[in-house]
C-alpha cells in the first residue's frame, strides 16, 4: 500500500514530466513534421515512434533504478496516445517498446497489458474524427461542462467523454490486475478512495496535456498553410492581370499592316502569341532574368512597329552577371508598359526606354527609365498611386510584397518634362535569400 502524501505527490509530478516532455518534443522541427505527415512511410513512423518511446522508456527504466521515482512512468499513457493519434500499428509497437524494461525486471504482464491498451486506443482512434481526438481537453471538467450543455439540448453521441471513460476504465483495469498480481503489472496502490478517485482523473489529463500542446501547433502550422494558399491566390491574380487595351491595340496594329506589310504583321502576330503563351501558362514566381528579358523584347517588339522605329528606341545596360538570378515572373512589362503610355505617348517625338541590371552585394538592382514627360507636378508617386490607373505598377508592388515581404524595394523617381525611373531591388539567391522571400510554390502536405 503506497502513501497517500506520495501518490498526490507523484501524480503532480506525472503531470509535470508529461508536459515537459510533450513541451519538448513540440519544439523539433523533425518531430512536427512526422507528427502532422497524413500518410507516412515506414522509416518516418519509426522515427517518430523513437521520439516519443526513447525517453519515455527511460522513464521507466528510472522507475526500477530512482527510489520512490514513480512519476517518470507514463507509458500507460503513452501507449493511448499513440493509439489514438497514430493507429493501432504504432500503438502496438510503442507499447511494445514501453513494456521492455518492465519485463526485463519481471513485470510480466506489462507487455500483453500494453498490447491491449495501444489496440483497444488505436480501434477508438480509426472510428473517431480527427478533430475530436485533437480537441480533447485535458481540463475533465470542461469537458463534462460542454457534453452536459449538448446534451440537453440534442442528445447525441460524444467521442470525447467516451475517450475519458475508457482512459478510466483501462486505469481501473490496470488497478485490478496489479491488485490480483502484485509483482506482474505495475500500477499506483491508493489507500484510500480519494486517492483513488486521484489517480482515475489524472490519466486522461496524462493523455490530454500532449494534445492539447501539439493541437496548438497544429493549429498554428495550419493557419500558416492558410494564410500561404491565400497568398498564393493573391500572387497567380496578380500574374495573370492582362491590360486589355494592349491587347486590342496590338490586334488593331495587326489589322493595318495585314494588307500592305503582311511580313511584319506575321511577326508581329508571332510575338502576341509568345506574350500570350507567357501570360496564360501555369507559369512559376520566379524566372531568370534572361527570360524575362526575352519576353520583355517580345513586348518591346510590337511596340516599336506600333510607334515606329523612329519615335521608340530601346537602350539595354545589363550586367551579364545578373542574366542568371531569379525575379518575379512578369516584372518588366508592367514598368515598360508604364514608361511608354504615360511617358512616352504624350511626346510627339517620342523618346528612349533604357533597361537597366547590376548587382551589388546582395542585392539585385533593375531600373526601368524613360526621357518622356514625367509625372506632372502635385501628382504623387510615393503612395502608389501612380500615373495613368497605375493598375500595372501597383500589380508589381504587391507582388514585391508578396514574394519578399520587407526584402524587397520599389522606388519611384521623376523630373517632370524630363523623364521617370522606377527602380526596382531584390535580394539574390545567397546566404539569407530563403528567410527574405515567401515563395507560394513550396507546398506542404500536413494532417489537418
Amino acid at each position: 500500500m503506497t502513501d497517500s502524501r506520495l501518490i498526490f505527490i507523484t501524480l503532480l509530478v506525472k503531470l509535470g514530466v508529461a508536459a515537459a516532455v510533450s513541451s519538448a518534443l513540440a519544439r523539433s522541427r523533425s518531430f512536427q513534421n512526422l507528427l502532422f505527415t497524413s500518410r507516412r512511410r515506414t522509416a518516418q513512423l519509426l522515427g517518430l515512434l523513437a521520439f516519443v518511446c526513447i525517453p519515455l522508456g527511460l522513464g521507466v527504466w528510472m522507475r526500477f533504478t530512482v527510489p520512490n521515482f514513480l512519476a517518470a512512468d507514463i507509458s500507460f499513457e503513452t501507449t493511448v496516445l499513440l493509439g489514438i493519434l497514430l493507429g493501432p500499428l504504432a500503438a502496438l509497437l510503442g507499447g511494445a517498446f514501453l513494456a521492455l524494461p518492465a519485463l526485463l525486471h519481471h513485470e510480466y504482464l506489462a507487455l500483453p497489458f500494453n498490447l491491449a491498451v495501444g489496440l483497444t486506443a488505436g480501434l477508438f482512434g480509426k472510428f473517431v474524427d480527427e478533430d475530436e481526438v485533437w480537441s480533447f481537453s485535458p481540463f475533465v471538467d470542461l469537458s463534462i461542462y460542454r457534453w452536459i450543455r449538448r446534451n440537453l439540448r440534442r442528445p447525441r453521441f460524444d467521442p470525447q467523454i467516451l475517450l475519458m471513460l475508457l482512459i478510466i476504465g483501462m486505469e481501473v483495469g490496470r488497478e485490478w490486475i496489479a491488485r490480483a498480481y502484485p509483482r506482474w503489472l505495475f500500477s499506483l496502490h491508493p489507500p484510500s478512495w480519494g486517492a483513488r478517485l486521484a489517480i482515475w482523473f489524472v490519466a486522461p489529463v496524462v493523455v490530454g496535456i500532449p494534445l492539447k500542446v501539439w493541437n496548438a501547433i497544429r493549429t498554428e502550422r495550419s493557419l500558416e498553410e492558410q494564410k500561404r494558399l491565400v497568398l498564393e491566390a493573391r500572387l497567380d491574380a496578380l500574374q495573370r492581370q492582362i491590360n486589355p487595351h494592349f491587347l486590342f491595340n496590338t490586334l488593331n496594329s495587326i489589322a493595318s499592316l495585314v494588307r500592305f506589310r503582311p511580313e511584319q504583321a506575321r511577326e508581329l502576330i508571332v510575338k502576341l502569341a509568345n506574350i500570350l503563351r507567357a501570360l496564360l501558362r501555369d507559369h512559376d514566381s520566379y524566372i531568370l532574368l534572361r527570360e524575362e528579358l526575352s519576353f520583355t523584347e517580345d513586348y518591346l517588339g510590337i511596340e516599336v512597329v506600333r510607334f515606329g522605329a523612329d519615335k521608340l528606341k530601346v537602350v539595354k545596360e545589363i550586367d551579364t552577371r545578373t542574366l542568371d538570378y531569379p525575379v518575379p515572373s512578369m516584372l518588366l512589362q508592367p514598368l515598360v508598359e508604364n514608361s511608354i503610355k504615360h511617358g512616352l505617348e504624350p511626346r510627339i517625338g517620342g523618346g528612349t526606354i533604357t533597361l537597366r541590371s547590376r548587382l551589388e552585394g546582395d542585392r539585385m538592382i533593375i531600373e526601368v527609365e524613360d526621357d518622356g514627360v514625367g509625372i506632372a507636378p502635385g501628382r504623387s508617386h510615393s503612395s502608389g498611386v501612380l500615373r495613368g490607373s497605375g493598375i500595372g505598377m501597383k500589380n508589381v508592388r504587391e507582388r514585391l510584397e508578396v514574394l519578399y515581404g520587407g526584402g524587397a524595394l520599389f522606388d519611384i523617381t521623376s523630373r517632370p518634362g524630363r523623364g521617370t525611373k522606377v527602380t526596382v531591388i531584390v535580394p539574390v539567391a545567397g546566404e539569407g535569400f530563403e528567410t527574405q522571400i515567401v515563395t507560394p510554390a513550396a507546398r506542404s502536405t500536413t494532417r489537418s
